[in-house]
């Protein structure tokens, strides 16, 4: 599925970047906490699994993070291991 097939929305009142697609909410939940910002839970309905949405809201909320110049604390395993999966985000976690 390409990126430009749905588009990611910061939800702040909600505390989570979302996207609907196919008329189901994904989304990646958050908080934050003065200058940091906690990734507590990531879903995405089973029906579109496999569609790399999960990694799109990853991608949405960390760029969130850097340009916001949050700390990230993953508390999510998905974002995580997202985290380590893709190294130019690593400078965003707590050292």
């Amino acid at each position: 599925m390409s990126e430009a097939a749905f588009q990611v929305e910061n939800n702040a009142a909600a505390g989570r970047f979302e996207a609907v697609v196919d008329g189901q909410l994904a989304q990646a939940q958050y908080r934050r906490v003065g200058e940091r910002i906690l990734f507590t839970h990531t879903e995405v309905p089973e029906q579109l699994e496999g569609r790399g949405i999960a990694a799109q809201l990853a991608r949405s909320g960390l760029d969130f993070a850097r340009a916001e110049a949050l700390t990230v604390v993953p508390l999510c395993p998905f974002i995580a291991s997202y985290i380590e999966r893709h190294p130019e985000y690593q400078d965003l976690l707590e050292h």
